[in-house]
């Protein structure tokens, strides 16, 4: 397949959870945002040189190619694996950067100020990742047991979860100290007992459903 085929294939899916576009590379740090999500999802590729519409752009110059990385290996904290592929299509060059999930999540995205961010991807979004999945991930590299006991803290949060809620309202209907709530919860979903969804900005946790 030649090099026009396979990109315009990729372009024709659209953004989504393990696609994204970018017009051009202006600043890593927000690019470095992209790579952190994919490496703490799914994995995904940045086709770069493409706009949202799918028309190619192309990669200007060589400061572009420096920056996409100084993304995956300066801004991202742990650096992030990432390969380069390079295309030329009527008359212009296109990258293709693939981000594999990481197997040592979480990986931050640092920004302008220095500051550490998780993303996850969600659809076609980098999302700011919860205290929670910093929790999970946490707990999944963990060599704990593969237990879960029912302490009277469980059956309390258990109790309050039985209706989607966020975070904060879990911490304030079930009384319990917000930092034992963020690790039960990781627990919880952990073992398949709790589940996460986003909704309009917003993270909620529920009960998962027996079937």
């Amino acid at each position: 397949m030649d090099d026009r085929r396979y990109l315009l294939g990729l372009i024709s899916e659209g953004e989504h959870q393990q696609q994204d576009f970018k017009y051009k590379v202006a600043d890593a740090c927000k690019l470095a945002k992209s790579v952190s999500a994919f490496a703490n999802t799914d994995g995904g590729r940045l086709l770069i040189g493409v706009r949202d519409d799918g028309h190619l752009s192309g990669v200007r110059s060589e400061e572009e190619i420096y920056m996409m990385h100084q993304a995956a290996y300066k801004f991202c904290k742990p650096e992030a694996s990432i390969k380069f592929d390079t295309f030329h299509v009527e008359g212009r060059t296109i990258v293709v950067a693939t981000v594999p999930a990481s197997e040592r999540k979480p990986v931050f995205a640092i920004d302008e100020e220095g500051r550490k961010r998780a993303y996850i991807r969600i659809a076609d979004e980098n999302i700011v990742a919860s205290p929670v999945h910093l929790a999970i991930w946490k707990e999944s590299q963990s060599k704990g047991g593969t237990m879960m006991t029912y302490t009277d803290d469980v059956r309390c949060l258990l109790d309050t979860m039985q209706k989607r809620q966020t975070l904060n309202q879990l911490v304030r209907h079930s009384r319990l100290p917000r930092h034992l709530v963020v690790r039960l919860l990781a627990r919880l979903i952990r073992f398949g007992v709790a589940q996460w969804e986003h909704v309009e900005q917003q993270f909620l946790f529920s009960l998962c459903s027996i079937k």
